[in-house]
């Protein structure tokens, strides 16, 4: 354990010199943390910054990362962001990161993207199958089984997925190049928008009118 923690450091120093440059603009002072009142506040990339003066360590803090949170739903798979809005402290720096944890036997995180992201993951716990898929025309799958301390990164706006093979739960960080990267389920998407899409649309999935019925009417 004592050498996935180091692992898990230099990951995040990792993320914290590199992956700055891969997404959200450079940031033209030391930081900005984001507040929600506009009274007297500049506006920067999409939020209004608190007066530095008025910054305390809380703006960039979070606790709870170690804790294993509850996978009992139906991908079996639960995701703790730390993004902007858990931590306002991080607004125009560029990076952001979550913790995933993993329901035994087929915990799955689903097939998704992140629109304004690349995404670095380090495997803490467990073996997870993981991989993106190429764009058209080529749709390549590239994949890999990885292990505890095995690391794996997903280029921005490519479908990916974790999916834990194992037999025990798994738990997963990863970073991300942008302080908000947002995130597309694409079943979710396709078959939960609101309102829905035509059935005649959704058969792209080569699925005839009824089957898109009942998918759509499941979530």
């Amino acid at each position: 354990m004592e050498a996935l923690q180091i692992i898990v450091a230099i990951f995040i120093l990792a993320l914290a010199s590199s992956l700055t440059f891969a997404s959200d603009p450079s940031p033209l002072q030391d930081f900005c943390v984001a507040i929600n009142d506009p009274k007297g506040s500049v506006f920067v990339n999409g939020k209004f910054c608190k007066d530095a003066k008025l910054a305390k360590a809380d703006d960039f803090y979070f606790s709870g990362l170690h804790i294993r949170k509850n996978t009992s739903n139906i991908f079996g798979s639960t995701a703790t962001p730390v993004n902007v809005a858990q931590m306002p402290g991080l607004h125009t720096l560029g990076i952001s990161m979550v913790r995933i944890d993993y329901a035994p036997n087929g915990g799955l995180n689903p097939p998704h993207t992140h629109p304004r992201a690349s995404e670095i993951l380090v495997v803490l716990e467990g073996t997870l199958h993981v991989g993106f898929v190429t764009l058209n025309p080529d749709n390549r799958l590239i994949s890999k089984v990885l292990y505890s301390g095995d690391v794996f990164v997903f280029p921005v706006g490519l479908i990916h997925f974790q999916y834990n093979i194992g037999n025990t739960y798994a738990v997963a960080f990863a970073g991300l190049s942008s302080e908000n990267p947002e995130v597309i389920t694409i079943a979710n998407a396709v078959f939960d928008s609101n309102p829905s899409i035509n059935a005649d649309i959704a058969k792209a999935f080569n699925l005839d009118r009824k089957m898109v019925k009942n998918l759509q009417s499941e979530f």
